[in-house]
């Protein structure tokens, strides 16, 4: 899904779009795979006959009704939370976006960051992730992005627009004649 255009401000382009890596969403695949087999074993222990249909219903009802309430907490909710974060880095500043009932969102200009950094496990480099950490004035000083996709490449592009953006800011262009 890209990122809607309408927030930009008319000399911006978007350099980077990112989700959290998609190892974010492991867990909730596991949680997925875990629950339907649980289910399906708890369905096949359900007791059979004429004579225990109707506890055989409310049984079959139960597992059921818990195994969707689970899905829904462990599989959907995390794909979703994933799916509404948003990074977004453009020519003129960094936008956070989260949430999917209640929005957060943090812009910090290229001007006002004072440092990038990141970091990376070996599970991280393995996966090629990492947790980067934008350092900025201001009273929300510092904010990390954990589970990048690509996090020294995007600390990279991130100093490079940083420098481009001072060296704008320093050096405006003279009007054209």
């Amino acid at each position: 899904m890209a990122y809607p255009e309408k927030l930009l401000n008319e000399d911006e382009e978007i350099v980077e779009h990112l989700h959290p890596h998609w190892l974010t969403l492991v867990p909730a695949v596991l949680a997925f795979l875990l629950i339907c087999a649980l289910s399906g074993v708890a369905i096949a222990f359900l007791p059979s006959g004429d004579d225990n249909a109707n506890a055989r219903h409310i049984l079959l009802l139960a597992i059921l009704v818990i195994a969707l309430v689970l899905l829904v907490w462990l599989t959907l909710a995390p794909l979703i939370r994933w799916r509404s974060t948003h990074y977004v880095i453009t020519t003129r500043r960094v936008l956070i976006r989260r949430g999917v009932f209640s929005h957060v969102g943090r812009d910090i200009t290229l001007g006002r960051i004072s440092d990038v950094a990141y970091e990376q496990s070996l599970w991280d480099r393995i996966f090629r992730s990492g947790t980067l950490h934008i350092e900025s004035a201001g009273e929300n000083g510092q904010e990390t992005l954990v589970n990048i996709p690509g996090a020294n490449d995007v600390q990279q592009a991130l100093n490079r627009l940083i420098e481009a953006d001072t060296s704008r800011r320093e050096y405006p262009r003279l009007p054209q004649s």
